[in-house]
């Protein structure tokens, strides 16, 4: 049924105008007398259930962030059988993003090209939506995922993550470090070692006791991907998240004028899913055995059961998908889950 529904309607859309109508129908999933009728049909085998960074994740399968920016959805997708879910992009600042059109679908390759920019509504307001959201009895595991605001310099970026973090780190079960998205101008430069040594202390020390992980980029030669995963273990963060969208535009079926005049962005979507498996199994094998808490998030490509066994096989702790879910409809997560429990 999905299938013909998107392919009749929502590939018609604009994808984000698509995107914006399905927020309300998420977010009603996730209210009474909804939410109980849909997690019975979702909910995911109690085998599943899965341990990383001191949590308990009723599956190892969440969404990435990017999806609920605002944190106005995680209800209706905890309902629908995501295990967690990764708010944000937030920012200390409260931002439009970049000009609009700026998402776009290559349906052929069941992909996406965005350059968003951290639109959203500040971490302040994100803040107050996760802090009502940890009130409820059952939910999902609530990350967040913040990023530098647009208006602030690089140069001072450190103090600006650390105005995010203030905001939502006591209200989340974890954080995330965002400094690999294409989209905010001088942010991917962060990612150097010796930039993101002092960022990351100065977060993890304003972040308290709520565990800290930083998302890493696609497109970083595999030494350095190394040596940000050795950093990651020598300041004690709880873990890594790998990876983000990639400015590469291969492999493509799609026509390569159509995909140039969409212009700039991340792609995202199953061409990236085997530099993404490559990418974590290079940050497993950067891991020292002693670092056996250490998390690993794999994102990217992730499109069925089999690619989430395949994650987990590689060294993955928990596994993120979102664009497929465009493509595949609201029981996704259902059906993944399914498909792990069947092979247990």
């Amino acid at each position: 049924m999905y299938p013909f529904i998107f392919r009749t309607f929502f590939s018609r859309m604009d994808p984000e105008a698509a995107h914006h109508l399905v927020i309300p129908v998420i977010r009603v999933l996730g209210v009474w007398p909804f939410a109980p009728i849909v997690r019975a049909l979702t909910r995911p085998d109690p085998r599943l259930q899965t341990r990383a960074l001191g949590l308990v994740f009723d599956s190892p399968f969440g969404v990435a962030a990017g999806f609920d920016k605002n944190a106005v959805m995680s209800e209706g997708l905890y309902a629908l059988g995501f295990g967690h879910v990764e708010v944000g992009t937030v920012t200390a600042i409260a931002q439009d993003g970049n000009p609009k059109p700026r998402l776009f679908r290559l349906i052929e390759d069941r992909a996406l090209i965005n350059r968003m920019g951290f639109n959203n509504a500040g971490a302040a307001a994100a803040a107050r939506r996760l802090e009502r959201s940890r009130r409820r009895p059952r939910r999902a595991v609530l990350g967040a995922n913040i990023g530098k605001s647009r208006v602030v310099d690089v140069d001072a970026a450190t103090a600006d993550y650390v105005r995010s973090t203030r905001e939502v780190a006591p209200v989340a079960d974890y954080l995330v470090v965002n400094v690999s998205s294409p989209n905010t101008p001088g942010l991917r430069g962060l990612q150097a070692v010796e930039t993101l040594r002092p960022l990351l202390e100065a977060v993890r020390d304003a972040a308290g006791t709520t565990p800290l992980l930083v998302k890493i980029a696609p497109d970083l030669p595999d030494d350095e991907i190394e040596a940000i995963t050795r950093l990651g273990v020598e300041l004690r963060l709880a873990g890594l998240v790998a990876t983000n969208t990639t400015i590469a535009r291969e492999p493509l079926t799609t026509d390569p004028e159509v995909v140039a005049a969409m212009g700039p962005g991340g792609l995202s979507g199953a061409p990236l899913r085997q530099r993404s498996l490559a990418v974590l199994r290079i940050v497993r094998a950067a891991v020292p055995e002693e670092a056996e808490e250490f998390c690993i998030i794999s994102a990217g490509g992730v499109e069925t059961a089999a690619d989430v066994r395949g994650r987990l096989a590689a060294g993955a702790d928990l596994v993120q998908g979102y664009t497929a879910f465009i493509y595949r409809g609201p029981l996704w997560a259902r059906q993944i889950n399914r498909g792990l429990a069947a092979a247990l």
